[in-house]
């Protein structure tokens, strides 16, 4: 899921200098001759975006996903760019939907503790692109698979994921291709198809439009069309685009998710911009599945115009923190009153 920390100057400076020449060490751990994958074939090339399945890599190896490398990068992370969240209520038609909290002055060493004892979901946004030893193997992930699948991409963008034990990410999609490298621990992944009634015209465009996160609305009933990987260190998993899923820890896990644009995502995109307004300003009820593709065509070119009005920014909602990290509490959280993050 395509969503704060500070610490004082001298710390920050600190952890920044020696978490830089931690990575610079250790991100040499793995050539830039082997490949980022263990046991990719041409069965893989011919599925990818295609079909869902797992992969082996060797992310593990590069040394920038342990608890010292990842304390550090989160001692010099952008506030603004790290999500610390945990479940709501099981219950209602958004079960274990997110929500945010507020981590400032906690440390990185104490986030990633909390995270192992807690019940926490830490969304480092943009992690892969704003550091350069992270950077750099991110343009080795996805210059690997360019070379091995053909497919060009777009604004590639690389998140790493700190979850719990008892972690749950609710059911959700996302709006471009997306891909998860899972790191350390174990965690079940489950998939559906990306179709009525697991992806519901109404719900996506909900999505777009960022009325919600990600979060498309659940019932039991859908597990009849799930497709479950267990997934174990260095496993990478890529799923159809849109393709709703959820995801249940097993243990503390550390991911890195990436996602990409594509033609295909980028037209979609537009064409749901248009078909969400029209449901909710004129009261219409389209639908991507039924258009011929000259209405998509036609809705694309509206769509891109739309993204550029105050009838698609009216859309867009402001993010709220609930909770506060808290060594002395159960948890580690302590609830607030709902306050605009403004981080």
């Amino acid at each position: 899921m395509t969503s704060s920390t500070t610490s004082s100057t001298t710390s920050s400076t600190t952890s920044s200098t020696t978490s830089t020449n931690t990575s610079t060490n250790t991100s040499t751990n793995t050539s830039t001759n082997t490949s980022i994958f263990q046991n990719w074939t041409e069965a893989h090339s011919a599925k990818f975006r295609k079909e869902n399945f797992t992969v082996n890599h060797r992310l593990s190896e590069t040394g920038l996903f342990t608890d010292q490398a990842l304390a550090d990068l989160l001692d010099r992370h952008p506030p603004h760019k790290l999500d610390v969240m945990t479940m709501g209520s099981p219950e209602g038609p958004y079960p274990n939907a997110l929500r945010n909290g507020d981590p400032r002055s906690c440390s990185g060493r104490f986030l990633i503790e909390a995270a192992k004892a807690g019940r926490l979901w830490i969304n480092v946004r943009e992690a892969m692109n704003l550091h350069p030893e992270y950077q750099e193997l991110l343009d080795r992930m996805y210059g690997e698979l360019a070379e091995r699948t053909g497919v060009r991409r777009y604004k590639a963008r690389g998140a790493i994921l700190i979850s719990s034990p008892t972690t749950v990410v609710p059911y959700h999609c996302d709006a471009r291709d997306t891909v998860l490298w899972h790191i350390r621990g174990q965690k079940t992944f489950y998939v559906y198809p990306d179709r009525p009634p697991y992806l519901p015209d109404a719900g996506y465009e909900a999505v777009v439009l960022q009325e919600r996160d990600e979060d498309l609305p659940y019932h039991p009933s859908l597990e009849a069309g799930a497709t479950r990987f267990e997934l174990e260190a260095d496993q990478m998993v890529s799923w159809v685009l849109n393709s709703p899923h959820r995801v249940e820890n097993q243990s503390y896990c550390v991911s890195v998710t990436t996602e990409f644009s594509t033609r295909a995502s980028g037209f979609k995109n537009a064409v749901t911009v248009t078909n969400g307004l029209m449901r909710r300003r004129w009261g219409m009820n389209p639908s991507w599945y039924n258009d011929a593709p000259a209405t998509k065509m036609a809705k694309f070119v509206l769509g891109r115009i739309l993204m550029k009005t105050s009838l698609y920014q009216h859309c867009l909602r402001k993010s709220y923190m609930t909770f506060r990290i808290d060594p002395s509490q159960p948890d580690s959280i302590i609830e607030i009153e709902p306050i605009v993050r403004h981080l």
